[in-house]
Formats: structure tokens, sequence, C-alpha cells
């Protein structure tokens, strides 16, 4: 290896064309590379969502979900299936597994759904299916609000104008209208009136099918002209519907007026928006599952003034809700964070080398090698995210280490009086192998994350390899520009002064108190050895004390509050109380915007019911605020607990994508017993966490409180008077469903025509007597002749988890339980409560949770193996890596013991800091152990007076890179901002163990070396 180096000082211009190659494709990759939040990773979440109008929630999941969800079961991709029956509506979610292909599982189900769909009702509607990222809440929200308009004219631009040039831009997967009205033709029925017409809703519909009937009569064809016809057979006006005629009695025309109001409304009126108090209509900008959010928002960003001008009058619009704000300010944040902590080192090194020559050395080669991984980032395919700046600023410390050490062993050769080239040389052939050594370390520390599966793999890989890559950069330059640059730019100072003697003086009173110190060490070597197999075991002692969770929770400057009411209640119940849940989130000085959409569920695609409504709230900026969103969300909790009519939990968005929607904590339990039995099972591990204190919410989705009024039939008299069940059903149906009969066409767009008994008709089930059907002989009947109603109790919605009969409690944990604690309670309960047969599984965040934990554990083992294996190959023994490795649990329990007292929990940033300290740390024993080896060989001496010798020589490089490494850390342990709480996690593991890691090392390392190593004599060994 000493040829090697001695190349490239010999031909500087060499060296100097290497490195402005890397600096050239460094910065050229710069303007390449895409930006986003974090590596490319996508979870999809297909919908199905099935309408069938007026059914109950038993018919729907009897008839549609069942025969769907077995079909859609079969396909590939699929991580779980879901399902909601409830009234009208069946509902399928099934959620993909990591990065699998939307598209493919979209076909595949699809033909699934094809396969079953001559088992469904003749009266449901086709399956929609639809894709979406499954995030809790869209990547943007846009209000629209008139004073002048109806909200079905709003809607109905917005339909016409907006939606569409939104739908067109890259990356948009949708863009759904929220709380809107849709326009429709309605037919409010009056019973009284059509009673005495004698009409039933089975003649209204007859007559809408039969003469709103849309034709296509094709053209004629002459021997010269052919010439298009158009049959005038559909209804296009309100006057034009309320001229037709129902049924003709005794010559007398009834129409349609004569028993209905009919009026341009709404297909629907159960959902509702509000922005900061101000009713109005939502776009939902979703993103592709594949797409770059940050692209989407400035693609929808820039169109956004245009659309503003093209507004007619009365309607505004603006921007609620971009989460980009925070992947923004994250990345400027990290970006300023990478900057300081450049300074902060460069500074650093030239107060420890005493001359700006020698700190220019290390100066010019960390930015170069960091510039030039930005090539190797973008080779690998990789993008610019949050974890590739966060793996470079961790990369200072391994880049900086090279270029000390090889500047501080230069120095030392000239201080023992050979000239600046002969000091160069010697120390290349010194320096070659243990750097090669060093950086083959690192991507053994990091090789085991880089070929991971799962979420911890798709995130962890690019900052994986981003170290690995910068390490190699920096290894290349170190042994080609550092040298090289040490070769013209040192000199022997003959009279030292000033920074450069009080520098060394520091050092030699260091270096001197340290060699009496690890003398004395070594004559208690059997304590030291004990110490060192004491703090071996501790490590996982602390590691098993201490707190874990997925990933910090960060101040987002956003909150979700996810509210339900009783299931009984009419939207305008509901807008009431979310009303009041809107002006509590205005009354907190850091708001910035409010909103509320009622009737839908967050998460759910726009899905709901009208007893659901979610919330969110919009923080000012960071630094105008004075409350963070940790301090908000305890006192949003309690405040919206005070609204009595309703339950809410407040949460903030999961920390890292693919979670999905909901509270952090959803637990599902599944059984094939009956609903009633697995309510009473599900109660009791309520009751159970409700009396804990770990949580601040804690709910179920499975409650037998949903009123439904049965109508009984004599059927017997039915047949007398000839009214069969299908007559029967028919008529209910069109009087209460809300079901559509057929279209019309205004100004090139269709809308659904609906017949149905106007509100005030149908407040009571008793007013369900007075409605009349028609006997075999023509004359009209009260349906109270044959039917009478009895009031049962149902579950709020029927729901499935993987085809099982299911419950899921949601909950968020109180201040201070993080999710594991959480999760681990649920376990322990439910190990005592739920019988054996039940099965449980996990959503959302605790999924992800329960399913990544283990992961970093698991690629920790395989990078101690690993790294044991490849010093080993590189120092041809298997006794010198098994002491470099000491300095690993020294270091790691530094790190774990601050764990251990809660500063930081146990999460994925916090484990990956850990191996980034294996990778850290082994270099000081490398180093260690190469030169007492070294000195070994060159001068003959036993190991214990090799290693001291070795120790004192390599004590100031060590302690240089550890400080460096050190004030590197510390734009990460003062972070503030967005994205504050991941940077100081992992930083301050790293600055923790490497302080406690390197105090340690310097007195055990030696003692192990001195019982385990082999005596070394000129090239042989002993022993």
């Amino acid at each position: 290896m000493g040829g090697f180096t001695d190349l490239f000082i010999k031909r500087p211009v060499l060296a100097s064309v290497i490195s402005l190659v890397i600096l050239m494709l460094g910065l050229r990759s710069i303007l390449t590379l895409n930006v986003r939040e974090y590596p490319e990773t996508y979870s999809s979440v297909i919908t199905i969502s099935t309408p069938y109008f007026g059914a109950d929630a038993e018919l729907v999941r009897g008839f549609i979900t069942t025969p769907l969800e077995q079909a859609i079961a079969t396909a590939e991709g699929i991580d779980y299936l879901e399902s909601t029956s409830v009234q009208g509506t069946s509902t399928i979610r099934a959620r993909l597994l990591l990065n699998y292909d939307p598209n493919a599982a979209v076909a595949q189900i699809i033909t699934k759904i094809n396969q079953v769909r001559n088992r469904l009702p003749p009266g449901s509607e086709d399956p929609i299916v639809t894709v979406t990222p499954g995030e809790p809440t869209a990547a943007m929200y846009i209000a629209f609000y008139s004073e002048v308009l109806e909200r079905n004219q709003v809607t109905d631009y917005l339909n016409r104008a907006v939606r569409p040039r939104l739908e067109t831009l890259i990356g948009v997967q949708e863009a759904p209208v929220l709380g809107g009205q849709t326009v429709a033709m309605r037919v409010w029925l009056d019973p009284k009136r059509m009673a005495a017409f004698r009409v039933t809703s089975t003649d209204v519909r007859a007559a809408l099918e039969a003469n709103n009937f849309i034709a296509a009569v094709g053209s004629t064809k002459g021997p010269m002209l052919s010439i298009s016809l158009d049959a005038a057979t559909n209804l296009h006006s309100v006057e034009e519907f309320e001229r037709l005629v129902v049924r003709e009695d005794n010559g007398a025309l009834i129409r349609l007026r004569d028993v209905a109001d009919v009026s341009l409304g709404a297909e629907s009126y159960n959902t509702s928006v509000y922005f900061d108090g101000v009713p109005g209509v939502f776009i939902a900008v979703e993103a592709a599952p594949t797409a770059n959010t940050l692209d989407v928002a400035a693609s929808v960003r820039e169109v956004f003034p245009d659309i503003q001008r093209q507004l007619p009058a009365g309607i505004r619009g603006v921007i609620v809700y971009d989460s980009t704000d925070f992947i923004r300010d994250s990345m400027r944040e990290v970006l300023v964070s990478l900057a300081e902590a450049l300074t902060i080192v460069t500074g650093v090194i030239y107060l420890f080398l005493g001359s700006a020559r020698a700190a220019l050395v290390p100066a010019v080669a960390m930015p170069l090698s960091l510039v030039g991984s930005l090539f190797l980032i973008l080779v690998m395919g990789f993008t610019l995210n949050l974890l590739t700046l966060l793996a470079l600023i961790l990369a200072i410390g391994m880049v900086v280490d090279d270029g000390i050490v090889i500047v501080e062993n230069v120095h030392r050769h000239m201080e023992e009086g050979k000239s600046r080239f002969e000091a160069t040389l010697e120390s290349g052939r010194e320096l070659a192998a243990p750097i090669v050594a060093m950086n083959i370390v690192v991507v053994a520390v990091y090789a085991p994350i880089g070929f991971m599966t799962g979420l911890t793999g798709n995130l962890f890989t690019e900052f994986a390899f981003t170290v690995v890559g910068a390490t190699l950069i920096s290894g290349v330059v170190g042994l080609t520009l550092s040298f090289m640059l040490c070769s013209k730019l040192l000199r022997r100072e003959t009279g030292k002064r000033g920074l450069s003697r009080r520098v060394d003086a520091g050092f030699g009173w260091v270096a001197e108190r340290y060699g009496r110190l690890l003398h004395a060490t070594l004559e208690q070597r059997g304590l030291v050895l004990l110490f060192g197999g004491v703090v071996l075991v501790a490590c996982f002692f602390l590691y098993t004390a201490a707190e874990d969770e997925l990933a910090p929770t960060e101040d987002q400057g956003f909150l979700i509050v996810q509210a339900t009411a009783d299931p009984n209640v009419s939207i305008d119940y509901l807008e009431r109380w979310t009303g009041r849940v809107g002006e509590i989130i205005q009354g907190f000085d850091a708001t910035d915007h409010s909103f509320v959409i009622n009737g839908v569920a967050p998460g759910g695609g726009g899905v709901g019911s009208a007893y659901q409504a979610f919330a969110g709230m919009s923080m000012k900026d960071w630094d105008a605020r004075e409350q963070s969103q940790f301090d908000i969300m305890p006192e949003l909790q309690d405040r919206v607990n005070g609204v009595a009519g309703l339950q809410s939990a407040v949460f903030p968005p999961p920390a890292l994508p693919g979670a999905g929607g909901g509270t952090p904590l959803q637990w599902v339990i599944g059984t094939t017993e009956e609903t009633e039995a697995l309510s009473d099972a599900v109660q009791r591990l309520l009751d159970r966490a409700r009396q804990s204190g770990k949580f601040d919410f804690i709910e179920t989705d499975l409650h037998y409180d949903r009123l439904q009024v049965q109508v009984e039939i004599d059927r017997g008299k039915a047949a007398d008077l000839g009214i069969d069940m299908q007559q029967l059903g028919g008529d209910l149906s069109s009087l209460l469903s809300e079901g559509y009969v057929n279209y019309f066409s205004v100004r090139d767009r269709s809308y659904r025509v609906i017949p149905q008994v106007e509100r005030v008709h149908r407040l009571r089930p008793e007013q369900l007597e007075n409605y009349y059907l028609r006997a075999r002989n023509g004359t009209l009947i009260p349906a109270s002749t044959i039917v009478h109603l009895t009031q049962t109790v149902q579950p709020r919605e029927l729901v499935r988890f993987n085809q099982l009969n299911a419950a899921t409690l949601s909950g968020v944990p109180a201040p201070g339980v993080t999710l594991g604690e959480a999760v681990d309670f649920l376990r322990t309960a439910a190990a005592e409560i739920l019988p054996g047969e039940y099965v449980t599984d996990w959503k959302g965040q605790s999924r992800q949770y329960v399913q990544e934990s283990a992961e970093l554990v698991t690629a920790f083992f395989l990078s101690v193996i690993l790294i044991y294996l490849v010093l080993g190959a590189q120092f041809e023994s298997f006794r010198d890596p098994a002491i470099m490795l000491v300095s690993v649990p020294m270091s790691l329990a530094g790190a774990l013991l601050f764990m251990a007292l809660g500063v930081v929990t146990v999460n994925i940033y916090t484990q990956v800091g850990l191996l980034t300290l294996i990778g850290s740390i082994i270099r000081h024993g490398i180093l260690l152990v190469e030169f007492a080896n070294e000195v070994q060989r060159r001068e003959g001496l036993d190991r214990r007076r090799a290693m001291e010798t070795a120790a004192a020589i390599r004590l100031r490089p060590i302690l240089m890179t550890t400080i460096a490494t050190l004030v590197g850390m510390i734009p990460l342990w003062f972070a503030s901002g967005p994205g504050a709480e991941s940077r100081f996690a992992i930083g301050f593991v790293l600055g923790a163990g490497m302080a406690i890691g390197t105090l340690f090392t310097l007195f055990v390392v030696p003692a192990y070396y001195t019982v385990i190593a082999s005596e070394r004599v000129g090239s042989g060994e002993r022993g």
C-alpha cells in the first residue's frame, strides 16, 4: 500500500486532477439529484366502495362485502384487508405491501371483482375502485367559499373548472371535492299529496324511467348527405320535470308537480366543510402513491394564482394546508446544520493543529468528500432527502478522521527531523493500510442496513450507502490529495509560538498524564478486564431498560382532531358540536388556520358517516409561535374533551411515511364468533386500558348503539291484497333510500335524478305507516295495513379484518408514555382477558412499530460479525479484530446509559446512531492495535510496552478526531424547528457514545491487547 501513496505524493498534478474530477462530478450531481422528503417509499391503499342505497348493514355485508372480500383477498400484494359495512355502502380497503406496484394491484383487483359481479344484488351500484397513498391527510387542502353562491353552485364550478385542471398535473392521483354538494334533480315526494292523487312511488319512478330517456337515434343517410338526428326524449330543467305526466286518472293528467316539489339540489346533504369557521367547499389534492409530494405541491402552487384569477365573482380560494411546508422547512434546517457542522469542525481543527497550513488539509478534504459523495448518490439512483442529508452530517466525523490522522502523523515525523517530503512518504506507508481498514469497516457496518427489507430498509438504505459513499470518497481523497497537500503545505516550526505553542503544550500535558494513568491502569489490568466484561453485560440491561418507539414525534405544525358523535345523530347535530371544536382551535394563539370536515373520517379517502368528522389545526411558522405542538396537544385534548356531544382524539400526523390514517395506536381483535361476543370481550379490554392511565384517548369502533327500525311484514295479508315483496321493497326504497333513477344533462354534464320523501315526512319511524301502497285492485292502502315497526339496536358499523369479524381499539398514548409501552400494555392485558381463539393484529403507526422495531437489532449483530470477519481478513488474524471490537461496548454503554435514563428513546434514529457509533469508535481501536503491532515488529518490544508506546503516539489524533466529531454534533444537539427531534436523537446518541466510548477505549483496549494480542518479533509472530 505504501507504493500507492508514493505515486500521488510524487505526482501532485495527478492527485489534483483526481480531486478536481471528484469535485466536478459532485457539483454537477447537485443540479441533477431529485429532492424529496424521504427515499422513495410508497404504501398504497386501494378502496372499493359499493353503494347499495337503502340497504341495512347486515344486508350490505352479506350480499356485497362478503363476496367481494373473498374475491379480492386472492389478489397478490395485499398486506391486509379491512372492510366496513354500513347502511347503504360497502367499503373495502386493501392496504398493499410496501412499494408494491399499485397499478398492478388495481388490475388484479378489478379482475377479481368482475369474477363475482354477477353475484351482487341487482339494486346495487357497480363497485368503484380508487387508489390513494394511504396517508391520514391529503398532500394539500384548498378551501373555496362564497357569501353569494349556494354550495351546490360552488361545487359545480369546482368540478367543471378547478378539479380537472388540478388532476392533469403530473403526480396528482385525484382531487376530490370534500364537503361539496354535487348538483342533482331532487324530486321531493309528499305522501299526503300522493295519496290524494292516488300515486305511489313506483308510479313516479316508472314515469321518470319512461319519460326521461336518453335516445341515441343515429342519422339519416342519403345519396349525397348524412345528417345526425337528435331526439329530445330526455329532460333538462326543473320546469320540464315538473310538467312530467305521472299517470292519468279518469282523463285527468297528474303531473309530477302535483305530488312532489322539484328543485335543483344536491345528491347528498350528509357532508359539510368549515374553513376558519366559514362554510366552504374543499378540494383535497391527493398525490399518487409513487409521486414526489414536493413536486406535486410545487405544481399546484404554480397554477393556483391562475385558478384564483379565474374564479367567478363571489368565490374565493385559499390553500389551507400544505404538507410540504414541514418538508421544505426540515430540509432547510438540515442544510443549515450541515453548514454549521462543517464550519465548526474546520474551526476546531485549526485550534487543535495550531497552524492554518495544517488545518487546510482536512478543511479541503471534508467538503470535497461530501460533494463527491453526491455523485455516488446519483449513480446509485438515490435522492437528496432528509436522511441522505443527515447521513452527510454524520459522515463529517469519519471524513475528518482521515485528514486529522494524516496531518498529525506527518507532523510527528517532521518533529523527528525528517524533511516534509520524507515525512509524508513515511506516513503514507504507515497509514495506507489502517485508512483502508477503517473505510472497509464503515462498509461492513452499514452493509446489513443496505440490504434490509421493510420500511426500515427502504428508509435507511440510502442513508447507509450515503455514509459509505462519503467515507470511501474520503479514503480516496486522503490517499491521494491529503498526502500530496501535506508534502507541499506543512513545514517544520523551529521556534513555535502563539497558538501552535499553546496547543502543543496542552496536548503534551494531557499525553504525559495519560501515559502515567495508562501505566497504572495496566498494573491493575485484571480489574480493567473485569470492568470491560461488566460493561458488555450492562449494555443488554441498559437497552432493555430504555423506552422504545418507532420514531420520535416531530413538531410538524399540524394537529388532527378525530371526532365521533352518537351514530343516530343528523348532520345538523354534528355541525353544532364540531363548530365548537373549530372555535376551540381558533382560540389558540399558535393557530394559523383551522378546518372541520363533517361526514368524513381522516384517512378515509372521503369515506365516512354522518356522525364522523375530523378537524385540522394548521399552526403558524415555528419561529412565529411560542408554544410547540407538544405543548398544545394535551391542552387541546383537554378542551375538546369538554365538548359534550363528541368523543374526540387529538394526534399529530405520523413521523414516518406509510403509516396510514387514524390514531397512533390501532389494535385489531378478530374472531369467527358473532359481534355480540366480540363486543363483550373488547369492552372488558377497553375498561382495563382506560383504568391504566396510559392513554389520553382510547376507544373502540364496536358499539351496539345504532337504532334500527325493523319493518315487520304481514306476508299473508300482503298476498291477499296482491302486494308482493318486490313491490313493497321498491316502494319503500324509492321513498327513503336516496337512490337515483337516471340522469339529466345541463351544459354537457350529466347529473342524477333522485326521488325521495321530503325530510319533514321522514323525521320519525312512525311516519312510515302513513305511506301508501297500491293493492291488486288498484286501490291505495296505508302501509300500516300490512307492516308494523319494531325497534332494535345494531352496531354502528360491521367491521372485518382479513375476513374475520373485528373490532379496533384506537388510542393516543398519554404524555410521557411511548408507543412501545402502550403496545406492551395491551398485549399483556389481552393475554389475561381475551379468549384463546381470538387473534390480534395492528394497523397504522403501531403496525409499523411492531414490524420494524426489531429489524435494526438484527442488523446490529450482523454488522459486528461482518466487521470481525473483514478485519480478520485485513489483518490476517482472529485475535486483533476481537481486541479492536472491545471499543464497541465501551461506546454503546455510554449512549445506552442516557437512553435508559430517558433522555432519548430507542427508535430507528437512535438505533442507526448506535450503528454509526460502531463505525466511528472502532477506528480508534484499529489505530491503537495496528500501531502497537508495528511497534512490536519494528522495535522488538513486548505487548505492554508496545501498546503504551502506540497509545502515546495515537492519543493526539484520537482526541482530535473525537472532539471534532463531538463539535460536529453540536448543531444536532441544539436543533430546533421542524425535524429537530430526530436530529437531536441521533446526534445525542453519537455524541454521548463517542465521548464516553473514547474515554473507556483509551484504557480498556490496551488492557485487552496485553492479554489477547500475539507477540510479534520482527516480521514473525509467536502466540
